[in-house]
């Protein structure tokens, strides 16, 4: 019987459920993360009331197509590690583990906050629906109910999960999709046009704002990844639904952004969201559609949120799976509930957090929109931002190590010009990060949330260097997930003695 020696320690029996999801159910996920619905409501009408720009249409395809160059890299790495860490684990194996525990320690507090601030605005939008209908019910009472909902979820089979969004988020689109046509199909002036397309305004200053906040939008297609080890197949699964989930979102937001502006004529755009705000987009179609129709548009609205909560808290949980099955937190945060499969500890440690959280907002008074919401999601997508430009220089080294039979576009051209261009990206979020959260110039919020994300990185490379030096057999286990694989960039060869036989649930055939 094979023997498996202490540097290489089996952690295949704390597994999450397999064979779950399919190509559907994962882009599902994928796109729930994403929040079409919440995005053309909440973000593309504040982004017309406050850049004042018609480039919002192109800006979303720029977006969807940068993102599509960094999920061709992405993915191809995807089909030699399945591993639920997903940007931790590709960074690990790509830059190292010093560098991949410290993206671990970015990725907590970024996918938490962002799961966090969505509770906000899913209270502030149910408190409001309830008020129409003559129920004062306060958004903090709306947001536990939210919470309850999400917790009990996550404890239970990752398909039923999936079944869930995949019904929300079919109606989401299909709402979309009759809205954007009302609107298109009275067009002001009688005529519509497409000079929102225009490639000129990428050559001003404005793009970069509107390239920043278009990104935020996507934060959440990545859960594709982070679900691998219980999709069917994974290793096509993933590849599929990432690539269907960025280009359905990109593709929904742009044409939706334009149709308002055909709705509302360029020159008016600006002023109409700044005067109707989130409601913009009923205000343009309730003369064209029966009440019922808009009614319903504001529930999936509402439910449109909900389904972003349950793809990210997902995430969160199965991010701290991945840790504690490898040693990089407590062993507890690597076990699984014994009926369901799903991360036990990880998803009850997001619950209270996000309880605690809610409830220091309630007993303060601040407002759920702004400093729950906005602020919330917009430093957690920042981290998310970090991860990707990471992510996309551990794809290029990964696979300048070995090309393993990928594509010279797969494995070199897409992912560095993906590493370009995040890089310019994360330059303007981070030097107009005050902008994004609309402070002072002279707040320290203007350099605060950046330089805490890099204090957070820096304690994760302590802590890898010293389970470097005091767990080596635990180190050495870093990034390997459930393929008995090790890292393909070895801190120390030494470590890395060879087996007399292939450890528990290895894979042969592999050249590292």
């Amino acid at each position: 019987m094979a023997q498996v020696k202490p540097e290489e320690p089996d952690i295949v029996s704390k597994a999450l459920a397999k064979n779950r999801l399919g190509v559907p159910s994962v882009v599902f996920f994928g796109v729930a993360g994403a929040a079409p619905l919440t995005v053309i409501i909440g973000s593309i009408t504040t982004i017309y009331a406050i850049i004042g720009s018609t480039a919002v249409p192109i800006a979303y395809l720029v977006t969807a197509g940068l993102l599509s160059l960094f999920t061709v890299g992405f993915v191809a790495m995807s089909r030699h590690i399945v591993n639920t860490g997903a940007f931790y684990s590709y960074i690990s194996h790509g830059l190292g583990r010093i560098i991949g525990v410290g993206a671990a320690f970015v990725a907590l507090p970024a996918y938490s906050l962002m799961q966090i601030g969505l509770f906000g605005l899913f209270g502030s939008v149910a408190s409001g629906i309830l008020g129409a209908f003559g129920f004062a019910v306060p958004w903090y009472a709306c947001a536990i109910a939210a919470w309850f909902a999400v917790a009990i979820l996550g404890l239970l089979w990752v398909d039923l999960s999936g079944k869930v969004l995949a019904v929300l988020l079919v109606l989401e689109i299909a709402v979309v999709l009759i809205y954007d046509i009302v609107m298109i199909g009275n067009p002001a002036g009688g005529h519509v046009t497409f000079s929102q397309f225009s490639p000129a305004p990428l050559a001003t200053p404005v793009i970069g704002i509107l390239l920043v906040l278009a990104i935020a939008g996507f934060v959440g297609f990545e859960a594709t990844v982070v679900l691998s080890e219980e999709a069917k197949d994974p290793k096509r699964t993933i590849a599929r639904a990432t690539h269907i989930a960025v280009i359905l979102a990109g593709v929904l937001c742009s044409v939706s952004a334009w149709a308002m502006s055909v709705n509302t004529g360029p020159d008016q755009i600006a002023a109409r969201a700044a005067e109707h705000q989130t409601d913009l987009v009923f205000t343009l179609v309730g003369p064209h559609l029966p009440g019922f129709l808009v009614d319903i548009g504001y529930v999936l609205f509402l439910t449109s949120v909900f389904a972003a909560l349950l793809a990210f808290h997902a995430a969160v949980s199965r991010y701290q799976f991945a840790l504690g099955r490898e040693g990089v937190l407590p062993a507890a945060w690597g076990r699984t509930h014994p009926r369901t499969g799903a991360p036990l500890l990880g998803s009850i440690t997001q619950s209270v957090l996000a309880i605690i959280v809610l409830s220091l907002y309630a007993l303060v008074g601040s407002d759920p929109l702004v400093f729950v919401f906005a602020w919330l999601t917009t430093i957690g997508g920042l981290g998310v931002l970090i991860l990707m430009w990471a992510a996309s220089a551990a794809v290029l080294a990964f696979f300048m190590k070995n090309r393993r039979g990928e594509s010279i576009w797969k494995a070199y051209l897409a992912p560095a010009l993906a590493f370009l261009l995040l890089t310019v990206v994360l330059a303007a979020t981070c030097i107009g990060f005050g902008e994004l959260l609309q402070v002072d110039g002279d707040s320290p919020f203007q350099w605060l949330i950046p330089a805490l994300y890099l204090a957070v990185a820096v304690v994760g490379f302590i802590w890898a260097m010293i389970m470097r030096a005091a767990r080596p057999e635990v180190y050495a286990a870093i990034g390997r997930g459930t393929e008995g694989r090790v890292s393909a960039v070895p801190d120390n060869p030494s470590m890395l003695r060879p087996l007399h036989a292939d450890p528990v649930g290895a894979r042969s055939g592999y050249p590292y």
